[in-house]
């Protein structure tokens, strides 16, 4: 019988040597590796001459393969469905990673509850069935065919699965899974890779698709081996402030859909509600004039939506000013404050500028610079802008407003909401056909065009 071998598994990359270093040759982490044993398996020997393989497996030229239509399986939830490409596909393999607390899993297991014509097993190796049916009833459980099961072992799961033919297998999480096979622990790189890599070949195989909660680490990766992202079809990453009510949900990877859609859930007593409409919510619906605030015509994947925008200016207190940002990146905040200084000419180096996007959203899109832009102006001469006008475009070094991308979109979706006006840049109303929508269209060249416009 061969002996068992030790490997020395880098943590950040999952790649694998005969000895630990310092630095790991792949991916460069520091201190990243830690002790393994492999068991040793002598593969089977292959004859000599050609192997008689099944027809499927055979090379064939591309033009001869015939293309069939993915069979797809409602999830009851049009927001999960769209984020999926429009549905869970047969024999996929999904992953959902997210900050613990999130949401993860009263998300998946209220889509379980909800799958009322299709039979789930949703296996945890986390709580226990009591505490899953505790959750159920928080949530308001409906008639399903949903078995749970509480366990950590892999080969028991695939018992418990065959004995059991669901339609759907929930596994929460990854990480607490383990096998006979790997001689380590649950949740580490050895037992991620063992057990994803099972998961994936029975998906295929028996055609069921094959939902997986995985943790995240500090920084916000996938925890464990990045050949757990490779090997999965679809990865979906739940973001959100746990302080707020908002989940977004992106999709990182999708072999059978499109990468660019999201979806925007409301954290409630009684589980997660869909938001169909997140505009109409992250504006704020007061009658009262407020300075420091701007309406920015925004896109999340392809949704567009518009968002309020906070600012507040006020004199440095104790002489170092303050820069404080929430949802949106700093080092950009300071470089908008930097534009506004240099090139129009506004003195806030001596001023804390602090910034929120309403809604606990973090925003990555840059058409947003003019809100913010807007905003810290109107907060530091305390003059309101009007409530109508909503804004997109994104602010350069030399002042600029540089074009921004699906400008049809952000304007359809203001003149949707109410909006009278909408500050564009000036090389995307060049290029709109004929405007046939009753908002008014305003092109802005220059941060100070679009400050004379706003602060007259």
């Amino acid at each position: 019988m061969a002996k068992d071998k030790v490997v020395f598994l880098c943590t950040s990359c999952g790649m694998d040597y005969p000895k630990a270093y310092g630095k790991c040759p792949s991916c460069g982490a520091w201190n990243s590796f830690v002790e393994q044993k492999v068991a040793k398996t002598v593969p089977d020997k292959i004859p000599h001459g050609y192997i008689n393989v099944a027809e499927n497996t055979r090379p064939q030229l591309i033009n001869d393969v015939k293309i069939t239509r993915e069979v797809r399986i409602d999830t009851t939830s049009a927001e999960f469905n769209k984020v999926l490409g429009g549905g869970l596909v047969l024999g996929s393999l999904v992953l959902i990673g997210g900050e613990p607390g999130i949401g993860k899993s009263t998300l998946v297991l209220q889509i379980a509850l909800n799958m009322k014509d299709k039979k789930i097993l949703y296996v945890s190796g986390e709580e226990s069935v009591s505490q899953l049916k505790i959750r159920a009833e928080r949530i308001g459980q409906p008639q399903s065919n949903c078995f749970i099961l509480s366990e950590n072992s892999l080969e028991q799961i695939f018992t418990q699965i065959k004995a059991v033919e669901p339609d759907l297998v929930i596994v929460d999480s990854i990480q607490t899974i383990a096998t006979e096979t790997a001689d380590s622990s649950p949740g580490s790189i050895t037992q991620v890779r063992e057990c994803a890599s099972a998961l994936l070949k029975f998906a295929k195989q028996t055609n069921i698709p094959v939902i997986l909660i995985g943790h995240i680490t500090k920084d916000g990766t996938i925890a464990g081996p990045k050949l757990l992202e490779h090997i999965v079809d679809t990865v979906l990453q739940f973001e959100g402030d746990r302080h707020y009510i908002y989940r977004i949900l992106r999709t990182n990877k999708n072999r059978f859909g499109s990468t660019d859609e999201l979806a925007i859930f409301e954290m409630q007593q009684s589980g997660l509600r869909e938001v169909s409409n997140p505009s109409e919510l992250l504006i704020s619906q007061t009658d009262s004039d407020l300075s420091g605030v701007a309406i920015a015509a925004m896109l999340e994947g392809i949704r567009p939506f518009l968002i309020e925008v906070q600012a507040l200016v006020s004199t440095a207190a104790y002489g170092t000013p303050q820069r404080s940002a929430t949802g949106f990146d700093i080092r950009r905040m300071n470089m908008l404050l930097a534009v506004l200084e240099k090139r129009a000419g506004f003195k806030l180096a001596q001023k804390d500028v602090f910034l929120n996007i309403a809604g606990g959203l973090r925003v990555t899109d840059t058409a947003i610079d003019l809100a913010v832009a807007s905003a810290v102006l109107s907060s530091n001469f305390d003059i309101a802008i009007d409530k109508t006008i909503a804004m997109t475009g994104e602010v350069g070094l030399s002042g600029e407003i540089r074009p921004v991308n699906r400008i049809e979109n952000r304007i359809a979706e203001a003149e949707r909401l109410g909006f009278g006006k909408i500050l564009v840049p000036q090389y995307n109303f060049s290029q709109l056909s004929k405007p046939k929508s009753k908002i008014e269209v305003v092109p802005v060249g220059k941060i100070d065009e679009a400050f004379r416009l706003l602060f007259k």
